[in-house]
């Protein structure tokens, strides 16, 4: 039986759960692909699947709207995959395990994916139906925008006719995003020697952190695990000789890292000055982060005495030294838009291989040449300690548009079924819009969609309600959408 059966706006709960059932994690293209696809193909509409594996289906205008002006309605098909460390599940076979809990859809410990699945789910509804009035649909689902958008990047805009586009990958209903950050994924790799040592080896875990989208909630100030395991390791120098075996931390360098582990080699004598320090600066983290991450939890444990290799003491003060002035957070609050976070940085992803420190970065700003100073500054960071940088998955700002009769059609349909106004606002985090915006002379762009939250984390739902109001919402925008 359907988890999501009985529950209002019907088909697009259905396709919600259809899409739930097939692996769709970043780089896990062809099954969601093929299933779109298939689904054109079963709905008679034309399609087009380009060599990236987007996929972009087309539906004439209904009765009364054959020559109204093409829409566009674009999401992403991929989505984060982040778990719980009691849970198991394989992203890459495993359908997610939906449920619903007081109003909100989850995926019982693991990301939910309504990022973006909500707005695939929506298209397929509109494309499926039969009873509603609409404009000529561009339906334009692509490929890995969670890490970089990179099927944005690669899409052909030729194929495209329309320049009213309404982007569906927003959370939070009674917005309407009219701007958003540009990024780029910073990448750093520094070269580390290793030597050969004896001694106990014990386990560090910081855990308990709340996490987040990277750039929807880094206004949060919430703590990210790869800077707080700098700290620690700073800290601990002070308070007893050690070796680093291991380190890691984060999957996403768009997620706020809530996790971070290392393997150190001490002396059999250090075991309680090492459990000392972590309860002292377990309560001093808790106490610091205590309206945002009341929860961090330094854990210890000790294991065998071993022989191994370990970071040389020169690369572990390079180790040390990065993650101690690597920028993290807001940077920077525009000096023209009320609240809008300008420039960030999140060192999302931390891997200390066998011979290389690897470091992802995910750094953003509405403005291109803060974004560039702030990737030059982890630049210099990367090559003083003598390792190499590189950029991946950049995209632009999306810039605020003056005139934009799409927005104000919006506003008016808003106000006439809910009796107040929405609110129009730029944001931080980044969305293809900006891609699409660069590549469409004049393209008319708003974001909406509905309520989720803890989007990116193991918590992430999506409130039902919510769905069928932005659903009611975008059909009734359609159906004004004549002229």
């Amino acid at each position: 039986m359907s988890v999501l059966e009985g529950y209002e706006p019907q088909k697009v709960l259905y396709y919600f759960e259809e899409i739930s059932k097939i692996p769709h994690g970043s780089g896990n293209r062809q099954p969601i692909s093929d299933y779109l696809v298939e689904f054109a193909k079963n709905h008679g509409l034309k399609y087009v699947q380009d060599e990236s594996l987007n996929v972009v289906i087309y539906k004439d205008g209904t009765k009364g709207y054959e020559n109204a002006p093409t829409v566009i309605l674009q999401g992403h098909m991929d989505m984060v995959c982040e778990k719980r460390q009691d849970v198991e599940h394989d992203f890459t076979k495993n359908p997610l395990n939906l449920g619903v809990e007081n109003g909100y859809i989850t995926a019982n410990g693991t990301t939910l994916g309504g990022d973006d699945g909500i707005a695939v789910a929506y298209a397929l509804a509109l494309l499926d139906s039969t009873d509603l009035s609409h404009p000529p649909i561009e339906a334009v689902i692509t490929v890995d925008e969670e890490i970089g958008l990179l099927g944005a990047n690669d899409l052909d805009c030729s194929i495209l006719k329309g320049r009213r586009f309404i982007n569906l990958d927003s959370e939070a209903e009674g917005n309407l995003w009219i701007s958003c950050a540009g990024g780029v994924s910073g990448i750093s790799e520094i070269p580390m020697n290793r030597i050969e040592a004896e001694g106990t080896a014990v386990e560090i875990k910081i855990t308990g952190l709340v996490g987040g989208h990277s750039g929807a909630e880094i206004d949060k100030i919430r703590a990210n695990a790869n800077i707080l395991m700098g700290r620690y390791l700073h800290g601990l120098k002070a308070e007893t000789e050690f070796y680093i075996v291991s380190l890691s931390g984060g999957q996403k360098e768009n997620a706020i890292t809530r996790e971070a582990a290392a393997e150190l080699l001490v002396g059999e004598d250090s075991v309680e000055e090492i459990i000392k320090y972590s309860e002292k600066l377990q309560a001093q983290l808790r106490n610091e982060y205590a309206g945002t991450d009341p929860d961090i939890t330094i854990l210890v444990e000790k294991k065998d005495n071993t022989t191994t290799n370990v970071l040389h003491p020169i690369s572990a003060e390079k180790v040390i030294f990065y993650l101690m002035n690597i920028p993290y957070a807001i940077q920077k609050m525009s000096g023209t838009i009320e609240n809008l976070v300008e420039t960030s940085t999140n060192p999302g992803i931390v891997a200390l291989k066998e011979s290389t420190f690897y470091v992802a970065s995910g750094i953003r700003s509405s403005i291109e040449s803060a974004r560039d100073a702030l990737s030059d500054k982890v630049q210099y960071l990367t090559e003083f300690l003598g390792g190499t940088y590189t950029i991946e998955g950049a995209y632009p700002a999306w810039e605020y548009r003056e005139e934009s009769p799409l927005r104000d059609k919006m506003v008016e349909v808003y106000e006439k079924m809910y009796g107040t106004s929405i609110n129009v606002v730029a944001i931080h985090a980044g969305l293809e819009c900006g891609l699409f915006f660069k590549k469409m002379e004049g393209l008319d762009c708003v974001s909406i969609g509905p309520n989720m939250k803890d989007i990116h984390t193991s918590e992430e739902v999506l409130e039902i309600a919510s769905v069928e109001r932005v659903w009611n919402y975008l059909v009734k925008v359609l159906e004004e959408l004549k002229d």
